[in-house]
């Protein structure tokens, strides 16, 4: 008996030794949930909602996203953070992650620490509208405005930390203006505000701004990333106007430390090729998404430490606090 005892024993080590890599090896075998830390029906879930549909395909199982919003993102990326590290938890966050650290006291996890990169999805741009009766018709003369009168101009944003807030930030930082910024709870409300005449401009997403262009309840006077967007060609980049200017929100995907490396690989590779599927990149378009075309863990570890240092430059320089 004590031998049967101690075959059993010994094979039930070895089996337990041989599952990761089994686990490893066969990943994935069930569905696997995307957290998202924004609300249900805002662009990073329409856009997580395309790219699950992609990389479940690639992945050959179902990508199930789960909001989780709450307190700036902090809510769902402590989710994911504590989230047992076996690949079947990735998070999908935004800008908001890098800056988070420099305008919170604390936080309930580890920015770089707690979380292992699997790649950068996408960039998002915005675009910078202004009520109608703001007498500025152009870009410089805009900038020119709000240098005129400083603590004057009030700029609304979907809320403290969201890309909007960032961006207008950004722009007091780089162009040495001084707008007062007034957060709300969404960017609908804070368009509806903006149309309304009790705030004057707003860097919003693209698709949201330029709906509001097109209705012609706002007028358009430029755009967030570097070079103009293939959208609104005519339209100049903030950077024409503000030497260094260059603002957007991301999707970047995180899945929790200790997530195994071949577990990892696999996300990066099927990721890759979930961002090549043509319907994702329609959807991305009509988002006003820019892809990338080589998501890599390396590429985003960099990518989200220069994140961090530039906004905690702005954040100290402009006094940007959440608490």
């Amino acid at each position: 008996m004590r031998k049967i005892a101690s075959a059993l024993g010994s094979a039930a080590t070895l089996l337990a030794c041989a599952s990761p890599s089994v686990a490893q090896t066969d990943y994935p075998v069930r569905p696997v949930r995307l957290i998202v830390p924004y609300a249900a029906g805002g662009p990073t879930d329409t856009f997580a909602r395309s790219l699950a549909a992609s990389w479940g395909r690639k992945l050959n199982t179902s990508v199930v996203v789960e909001n989780k919003s709450g307190a700036g993102t902090i809510v769902g990326t402590e989710v994911a953070a504590k989230a047992a590290p076996d690949g079947y938890t990735l998070l999908l966050t935004t800008v908001a992650h890098a800056v988070n650290p420099s305008i919170h006291a604390s936080l309930p996890y580890r920015t770089i620490e707690d979380f292992a990169p699997v790649g950068l999805a996408a960039r998002a741009p915005l675009v910078l509208v202004v009520n109608k009766g703001v007498p500025a018709k152009t870009l410089p003369e805009f900038i020119a405005y709000l240098k005129s009168r400083p603590g004057q101009v009030n700029y609304g944003s979907a809320g403290v930390g969201s890309a909007p807030h960032l961006a207008g930030e950004l722009l007091n930082y780089t162009a040495g203006t001084k707008a007062v910024h007034v957060p709300y709870r969404g960017s609908a409300p804070a368009m509806a505000d903006l149309i309304g005449g009790h705030v004057e401009f707003m860097l919003d997403s693209a698709p949201t701004g330029l709906a509001q262009v097109r209705a012609g309840t706002v007028r358009l006077l430029g755009t967030s990333m570097e070079k103009r967007l293939p959208q609104t060609k005519e339209t100049p980049a903030i950077a024409e106007a503000v030497s260094g200017y260059e603002a957007y929100t991301w999707n970047a995907v995180f899945v929790p430390a200790r997530t195994p490396s071949a577990v990892v690989q696999k996300l990066v590779s099927t990721l890759g090729d979930a961002l090549s599927d043509p319907a994702l990149q329609s959807k991305a378009f009509e988002l006003g998404l820019q892809l990338e075309t080589q998501p890599t863990p390396a590429g985003l570890d960099k990518f989200l430490r220069a994140e961090l240092e530039k906004w905690k430059r702005v954040a100290v320089a402009t006094n940007m606090k959440a608490d």
